[in-house]
């Protein structure tokens, strides 16, 4: 009794945990260690259109799969790697770049920052110099203002 429990124990945890274990490996064969070099770094560059901020490589969702295994094809075929990219660019737009490219729609995400920083260190700048800045007064109003603050000190 207590050995059959323990193997349907063991059996249940091996189950349970064997998912992961079950998990495809993409498995593609090249010709060349080169073109192997060149998939694996292209897969590293373009991001999943499904999951969030993971490329393809560290992804294991299909579309992801599909991708790789397009990627591989379009390398098989002789295109270079910045004929894969702009296949990719194509089908799915910027977001599968983790590098948009500069055109006017993308001119925020590369040049909001720096004009971001440009605007605060502008506003700093001035906000200081104004602060800074001494009134000059002239002879008669310093008098009144000695005299204003003389009387100031006479009533404590």
């Amino acid at each position: 009794m207590l050995r059959s429990s323990l193997f349907c124990l063991a059996f249940l945890l091996a189950v349970i945990s064997s998912p992961p274990a079950l998990a495809a490996i993409d498995a593609y064969s090249f010709p060349t260690d080169e073109m192997r070099d060149r998939h694996n770094s292209l897969i590293d560059e373009l991001r999943c259109p499904q999951c969030l901020n993971t490329n393809l490589a560290g992804s294991d969702s299909m579309i992801a799969k599909d991708l790789r295994r397009e990627v591989h094809r379009l390398l098989l075929e002789g295109q270079t790697d910045d004929e894969v990219l702009d296949f990719m660019y194509e089908r799915y737009g910027d977001f599968i770049l983790y590098e948009p490219r500069v055109k006017t729609s993308t001119l925020v995400l590369w040049f909001g920052p720096l004009g971001l920083l440009l605007f605060v260190l502008v506003v700093g700048w001035r906000v200081s110099h104004r602060r800074s800045k001494t009134l000059d007064l002239t002879l008669e109003e310093q008098a009144q203002l000695d005299r204003l603050f003389e009387s100031s000190n006479e009533k404590k």
